[in-house]
């Protein structure tokens, strides 16, 4: 039986906690990339629906967003956002009675800065709040020499660690492009990574703290035609093997996670899961679910959205252009993809916070 957990965000060890039950339960969590408080809140009411946990995370696109296209300095709203995004996370997180894990996303060699921006403000939280602002921060150097991704993602993961935080590293690229990290002219050899380089990725942070690994089996962001992304996920059982056999450790030792789910196959991922997989990232399929909400209402109250008052009745149209409306539909239909997110991943009703009360303490 899993140990529980206290509803809101995790870190250290309840993070390590929930990792193991998803890798003993062969279930992994959506990692939902959002863009704002209606993503947010959509996100954390689909998993107390689900009675399940849930990874929250925001790519420093997502995190200019949130603080607002307006901002005068473009690096500034990439962490100001975050921040305020990871802020407004833990003080609703528990209330909705689940665990959320707070992550950011793809974060390239240029994006280093932002990071590291980013463990300033999660080290003035810890001294404030005994815990750290995120769960876990990503740095990914897949496109650089593996020697600078390891040697960049260990003196990161040192001072990330201090704070009982995690970090996430990529080996091998992810096809297709996320807010500009990513390319679409990917050599077909590198989508698929080798499982000595993950054991170079054991060797060198394990001994740290906490890692995650996006190894690519084929992985590719956004979706696309049937046939035109080949995964391969018995790549993740070699390497989990290895690094066994080299270590004489337990089962599935790699803490894996799984890139570019949106429309990915169903068996896919289901074998993905046998082999230690305990996350997997969704956007796409999420903001089109959003985008789709929001055009129906629109659609189906088109003249709400040319006039303030009917020009043939006098009828007032407020109640249908207030944006808590048509925001509200888009995120009923998000909270709709990942019912099946959560189904397709096997953590519906696997929370670990079953029974738990909200935390009391909120910053």
């Amino acid at each position: 039986m899993p140990a529980s957990l206290k509803p809101g965000v995790v870190w250290g060890d309840s993070y390590k906690t929930l990792v193991k039950a998803c890798k003993e339960g062969q279930y992994a969590l959506p990692a939902v990339n959002v863009v704002g408080t209606s993503s947010i809140n959509a996100v954390m009411e689909a998993a107390a629906k689900n009675k399940a946990d849930v990874i929250i995370q925001l790519s420093n696109g997502g995190a200019e967003f949130y603080a607002g296209k307006g901002c005068p300095d473009s690096f500034q709203a990439k962490v100001l956002g975050a921040v305020s995004a990871a802020r407004h996370v833990h003080l609703l997180a528990g209330y909705y009675g689940v665990a959320v894990v707070l992550h950011t996303d793809h974060a390239n060699k240029k994006l280093i800065p932002w990071v590291e921006a980013l463990l300033d403000h999660g080290e003035k939280f810890y001294k404030e709040c005994g815990k750290p602002l995120f769960t876990s921060h990503m740095l990914d150097l897949s496109e650089d020499d593996i020697d600078f991704n390891l040697s960049e993602s260990a003196r990161i993961l040192k001072r990330a660690a201090k704070i009982g935080m995690s970090i996430e590293i990529e080996l091998g690229v992810t096809g297709g492009e996320e807010d500009g990290v990513g390319s679409d002219d990917v050599d077909n050899a590198k989508l698929y990574t080798q499982p000595e380089d993950c054991l170079k990725a054991w060797n060198a942070l394990s001994p740290i703290g906490h890692f995650s690994l996006a190894a690519s089996f084929g992985n590719v962001h956004g979706v696309y035609k049937p046939g035109n992304v080949k995964l391969r996920p018995e790549i993740l059982k070699s390497a989990q093997d290895l690094v066994q056999k080299t270590h004489g450790t337990g089962k599935n030792p790699l803490d894996l996670v799984f890139h570019g789910g949106s429309g990915s196959e169903k068996d896919k991922i289901a074998a993905s899961l046998t082999y230690g997989v305990f996350k997997m990232n969704i956007d796409t399929d999420t903001q089109f679910a959003f985008a789709e909400g929001v055009g129906k209402f629109v659609s189906a109250n088109e003249k709400a959205f040319k006039y303030q008052i009917d020009p043939d009745d006098g009828a007032p149209y407020k109640k249908l252009y207030d944006p808590r409306k048509w925001l509200r539909q888009g995120e009923e239909f998000l909270i709709k993809r990942l019912d099946e997110a959560f189904a397709d991943l096997r953590s519906a009703g696997r929370s670990l916070c079953a029974g738990g009360k909200p935390e009391k303490k909120v910053a």
